[in-house]
């Protein structure tokens, strides 16, 4: 098939932008061969290939732009884009999307799941090291906790700045978890939301009392 070569120039708002762009596209494993110039203002791209290797990596170079600038700059509503998978790989965890999406909720920030993506009021860099902060506490006590108790224990770790196991504690001091000895694992002896409303309760009254 003919070889064909194209060329096109993606423009950027910031020097950010510009670096995460090439760190994508330094990522991405395409037939055609591509060189990336960086300019003052944006970035040329020299796309070489057959006709569908070119349309094919076009495609996905912008595809990519597009979603680097969901994740760089909010919408009207003052909302972020991210694709789950890529905060995971830039946090280095694997921190479960219901812990993720929980930890926001109570931290008061909007969040919404779509498919895959995270809309959410929280800038790139404050998530990405809140989701490694989560990645931190879910190694120290996987072992030892079922996944609903973790849904719980982790949220409100991150929110009150307490250890993991300080939370574990005191759920079992409020009578709203367990210690299964035949499992090696402890575990809410309440469902997840009751466990939560007594826990922030509890922990809220001490803070009032200060």
């Amino acid at each position: 098939m003919a070889r064909a070569k194209r060329v096109i120039t993606i423009h950027v708002h910031d020097e950010r932008e510009k670096e995460e762009l090439l760190r994508e596209i330094g990522r991405l494993r395409l037939p055609a061969f591509i060189y990336v110039h960086a300019k003052l203002n944006g970035l040329k791209i020299n796309v070489q290939g057959t006709k569908d290797d070119i349309r094919e990596a076009i495609g996905r170079i912008r595809e990519i732009h597009n979603r680097v600038r969901a994740k760089l700059y909010p919408d009207k509503r003052g909302l972020y884009r991210y694709r789950i998978d890529d905060l995971l790989r830039e946090a280095g965890t694997g921190v479960p999307t219901p812990i993720l999406v929980k930890t926001l909720e109570l931290l008061g920030e909007r969040v919404e799941l779509r498919e895959g993506e995270l809309v959410t009021s929280m800038p790139w860099e404050e998530l990405v090291s809140l989701a490694k902060r989560l990645g931190g506490y879910l190694s120290d006590v996987s072992l030892q906790t079922t996944r609903q108790i973790r849904e719980v224990v982790l949220p409100v770790a991150a929110l009150k700045g307490l250890d993991p196991s300080e939370v574990i504690d005191l759920l079992v001091e409020l009578g709203l978890a367990e210690w299964k000895e035949d499992k090696f694992k402890y575990e809410l002896v309440k469902n997840k939301e009751q466990a939560m409303k007594g826990l922030l309760r509890h922990l809220e009254g001490e803070e009032n009392e200060d």
